[in-house]
């Protein structure tokens, strides 16, 4: 089961990641640009260490080879990624793997080929995404996900505020994948706490995740 509480790490990674541990969330993405293959590997192993001592799930953005090295839960694959399919040959039935998408057509095509969860996004501008897609906002979240009309859990990613989330439930959104909202919070513990409890006051606050 998932509490639709996702943070992406910033560097530096594994600090950032034991601090969003500490704080209380339970899934944490790896989200590693512009290093080695060695370099990339090293840290993964670092985050796992970290997210196995909280209870927490580690999820490998774009590579599918250094999640099934390290057992990660599993993998978020960008629109410029392997495809889903792919991924699913590499790592089996057991790992999760999710998909980035913009609009309607990538949630389908991610279905069809197996994914487990959407990143939907970006829901406003932000600077921790290079080659960033076109900003949705509230009304495009809403025409994208009646356009896909998926049964799949959809977390909206992007430039998130903690303003923001009431917003994107009543949309139509499962949840939210943030990085700075958390990273650069005075108090991640009060935060935390209070974000999870804010989804957890929506009738489908946990969806399983489980295959």
């Amino acid at each position: 089961m998932i509490q639709q509480l996702l943070y992406i790490s910033q560097a530096p990674h594994v600090e950032n990641i034991r601090l969003a541990c500490e704080a209380g969330c339970r899934f944490i993405q790896l989200r590693v640009k512009n290093e080695s293959p060695e370099a990339w590997l090293r840290l993964a192993v670092e985050a796992k260490a970290v997210c196995d001592f909280y209870e927490a799930a580690l999820f490998i953005n774009d590579n599918p080879g250094i999640a099934l090295k390290v057992q990660a839960a599993g993998v978020h694959l960008g629109l410029n990624d392997l495809s889903v399919a792919d991924a699913r040959k590499i790592l089996g039935p057991r790992f999760i793997i999710g998909g980035t998408a913009n609009e309607a057509a990538h949630i389908r095509k991610h279905e069809a080929e197996g994914a487990d969860y959407i990143g939907l996004g970006p829901f406003r501008f932000t600077t921790t995404k290079e080659k960033l897609s076109p900003v949705l906002g509230l009304d495009g979240y809403r025409r994208v996900l009646a356009e896909a009309a998926s049964p799949l859990p959809v977390l909206a990613i992007g430039g998130i505020l903690r303003e923001d989330i009431d917003g994107l439930l009543n949309a139509g959104l499962h949840g939210i994948a943030v990085s700075g909202l958390i990273t650069h919070a005075e108090d991640r513990k009060a935060l935390v706490t209070g974000i999870l409890h804010q989804l957890k006051t929506f009738a489908d606050g946990t969806v399983s995740y489980s295959r």
